[in-house]
């Protein structure tokens, strides 16, 4: 027996699910006969009859209800399973996997993962944080976020988020006790807690009132991740340079002050990253759009920036 074909299969429970052929017939705007036909090859190929038909109704025979039975649940796994791939109705619904950095994705990303599913009911959201370089298309990863000076050439689709300027912090306890410094030279009275500084020194390159200049600073205390700086300086050990985004929720709370606010230093830019494709799912579209916002808000500003999407590079 030859394998029935699955088109057939689903129009015979949608007959039986209306009734009829005729309501079929009017909800897929096709002749009845179409409907008709489809069902009698289904017969056909299974060498069985399944319905009745009648001039007003169609009832399915012992057989298509044995046929039934078995076969509608398995189609309408097959249209919800359509569905969750982002079908002809674009609805945002699926599973949706992101990686990010450590830092970023235990902090900002996961403050975004939490707003957006309560935004988006029907998605369901995976984050997995690493430092390494994810490569998207062979790990069966949707969204990566990375934060880079300048992205390398490659097949991914990058919108930038926003930058990661960094500002300087200290702990409300901290500043209590010992002070707040109130210029570049006063940092070098102070214990600071250094990203990425091996040997306890390095350099800040600050941008002030009066141009840029370079700071050099010292500290016991270095991490290479800002998770781990943030809480050093909660915990009182001195003044730290991290990305706003990261302190922000500190600040507002009042565990955090910002240290010579009107110092800045440049850092990387944040990037939402995808891969290249023909159709790109709804619900990866709809995160891109949403991180952005996100970070829009977090950073204090009263609008997003105009979105810029290109090739990474």
């Amino acid at each position: 027996m030859a394998d029935p074909d699955l088109n057939d299969v689903a129009l015979f429970v949608r007959v039986i699910d209306r009734a009829g052929f005729s309501r079929v017939a009017r909800e897929l705007r096709v002749p009845a006969s179409t409907v008709s036909r489809a069902v009698s090859r289904l017969e056909d190929t299974l060498g069985t009859q399944l319905v009745q038909r009648t001039t007003r109704a169609v009832h399915p025979t012992a057989e298509g209800r044995a046929f039934y039975a078995e076969v509608a649940p398995a189609i309408a796994t097959l249209h919800h399973a359509a569905r969750g791939v982002d079908g002809a109705d674009r609805s945002v619904r699926g599973r949706l996997r992101i990686t990010a950095p450590n830092d970023i994705g235990s902090t900002f990303v996961a403050d975004v993962v939490v707003e957006f599913s309560q935004r988006c009911p029907n998605v369901d959201v995976e984050l997995e944080l690493t430092s390494r370089t994810v490569n998207l298309t062979e790990e069966g990863f949707d969204v990566a976020i990375r934060a880079a000076q300048r992205l390398p050439d490659s097949s991914l689709v990058a919108r930038k988020v926003g930058e990661l300027d960094g500002e300087l912090y200290a702990s409300t306890a901290y500043v209590q006790t010992h002070g707040m410094p109130t210029s570049p030279e006063a940092l070098a009275e102070h214990p600071c807690v250094l990203f990425r500084a091996p040997g306890g020194a390095t350099t800040w390159s600050l941008r002030g009132p009066h141009g840029d200049l370079d700071v050099p600073v010292r500290g016991r205390i270095a991490g290479d991740d800002y998770t781990f700086v943030r809480s050093a300086v909660l915990a009182g050990a001195g003044v730290a340079e991290m990305p706003r985004i990261i302190a922000a929720p500190d600040v507002a709370a009042g565990r955090l002050v910002r240290v010579m606010p009107d110092y800045v230093r440049r850092g990387a830019s944040l990037y939402v990253l995808h891969p290249g494709a023909r159709r790109v799912p709804a619900r990866v579209t709809a995160f891109g759009e949403f991180i952005v916002e996100a970070f829009a808000r977090r950073q204090g500003a009263t609008a997003a920036a105009p979105a810029r999407t290109k090739r990474a590079r």
